[in-house]
């Protein structure tokens, strides 16, 4: 299964569509606050159709709880040990796409992210550094199809009309930012699309094997 992360989305049709795709791909779609909308807002069940009894969907008041609920590839990441994740394809050679658990503390907290009472040793950083996550932005080191994915890995996006924040993509490594490629000149495309289409490279490298996506 791969894990669809939606940041304070703003527009109820784009996660309507997007609640469908998860429902019809087996993915975990995962929505933090604040939200624009209410899940009972009609533009979003008319996008979504009859699809959002089949989608696994999870609401959470801030993006450190989410990511503490991802399942956690590494439970030696916060040990001391340095494991990469990430495997270079054999054609990008001239990629950084590696990054590695760290036990190193991160500068500062991200204000605004961390929920209410979280102790103050919780952060981002670690967070990411123990997650297979990949943030999508234009400002990506690295084209989204230039890393290869496996099952469980979450993908992180941003509002419609910002994308992530700084105070969120500096918490990341850099071979977890990717973008998809556009014409120069183009600011950004449409989020579910942009989802779309990063779900379906990932699971076609899987193999649109279904028992591994659902695994």
């Amino acid at each position: 299964m791969f894990h669809v992360i939606l940041f304070q989305p703003e527009i109820p049709p784009n996660t309507g569509n997007i609640i469908r795709l998860c429902a019809n791909t087996g993915c975990q779609l995962h929505l933090v606050k604040p939200l624009g909308f209410t899940l009972e807002d009609k533009q979003l069940i008319r996008a979504g159709l009859d699809y959002h009894e089949f989608a696994a969907l999870k609401v959470y008041d801030s993006l450190v709880e989410c990511l503490e609920n991802l399942p956690h590839p590494n439970p030696y990441g916060t040990t001391g040990e340095t494991t990469s994740h990430l495997t270079r394809l054999s054609k990008n050679d001239n990629q950084v796409i590696g990054y590695s658990h760290s036990t190193k503390p991160a500068s500062g907290q991200v204000a605004g992210y961390l929920p209410e009472g979280e102790g103050a040793n919780v952060s981002l950083r670690e967070l990411f550094a123990t997650r297979r996550v990949f943030a999508l932005t234009t400002k990506g080191s690295q084209a989204f199809h230039q890393v290869r994915y496996q099952a469980g890995d979450a993908f992180l996006f941003g509002p419609e009309s910002r994308g992530l924040p700084a105070e969120v993509l500096n918490r990341f490594g850099d071979g977890q930012h990717v973008r998809l490629p556009m014409l120069p000149g183009s600011r950004s495309l449409n989020l579910s699309n942009t989802v779309a289409v990063t779900v379906f490279e990932a699971w076609r490298q899987c193999g649109f094997d279904a028992a591994q996506i659902n695994s």
